[in-house]
């Protein structure tokens, strides 16, 4: 099937308030482009500087997501123009991220990660460390960034119990954390969790923003 047969059939199966991520790295621009004339108009990229390349050339009115680990001497590329940052991990991201965004006058939304798979990772906050950051409040301190919910990953296995329990606690974590840190901000508001092949399960467990990239735009072109 073609791009916009693709966008077409996954929005079909989504929830209503769910926000879809085209999640098009590795994928050249003729085939967001093809996306983009379907209407999509949020993507996301991991690489920043295949982002920033495809932020010049694209249409103005896209919606960027930075959904990748990101490294804070790379946070200075994407600051003008990034819509979400997905991945953030840490408490000196969440200080570059500010730096940066105040040079920019801007305000960046962010979500904090969460690791919730049985795989191994380096990146990521366990759900400990996620409201021990929170806890600290020093994150308080940067007006220039504004979390705005949490994102995570279920573990790569065709075991759905699995998925459906680590999106659980995902969404009981994010529930957690809403009424101790974020009670009365109506920002604190994304769950972002699913991908193409899990994304079904996701919304079942609360997720209002899933990341489909293969089901859209097929095998990824490396």
């Amino acid at each position: 099937m073609s791009v916009a047969e693709n966008l077409k059939d996954i929005r079909s199966g989504l929830h209503p308030g769910v926000e879809l991520v085209a999640v098009s790295k590795f994928h050249p621009c003729e085939k967001l482009k093809e996306a983009y004339d379907a209407g999509q108009r949020i993507f996301g990229e991991s690489r920043v500087q295949e982002l920033c390349g495809k932020q010049s050339t694209l249409p103005d009115d896209i919606e960027w997501h930075f959904i990748g680990h990101l490294q804070t001497n790379k946070v200075k590329y994407i600051a003008p123009f990034i819509s979400l940052i997905h991945a953030v991990d840490s408490l000196r991201l969440i200080e570059e991220i500010d730096r940066q965004a105040k040079k920019c006058q801007r305000v960046i939304d962010c979500l904090l990660e969460l690791h919730i798979a049985q795989e191994e990772t380096k990146f990521g906050l366990t759900p400990e460390q996620c409201i021990r950051l929170l806890a600290e409040g020093k994150w308080r301190e940067y007006g220039n960034v504004r979390v705005c919910g949490l994102m995570c990953m279920a573990s790569n296995t065709p075991h759905e119990n699995i998925v459906r329990k680590e999106f659980e606690k995902a969404e009981s974590l994010f529930n957690e954390i809403k009424r101790d840190f974020f009670n009365d901000a109506e920002y604190f508001c994304i769950k972002s969790w699913g991908m193409s092949h899990d994304y079904a399960i996701a919304q079942d467990c609360g997720s209002n923003m899933v990341r489909i990239g293969t089901a859209i735009f097929g095998e990824r072109e490396y």
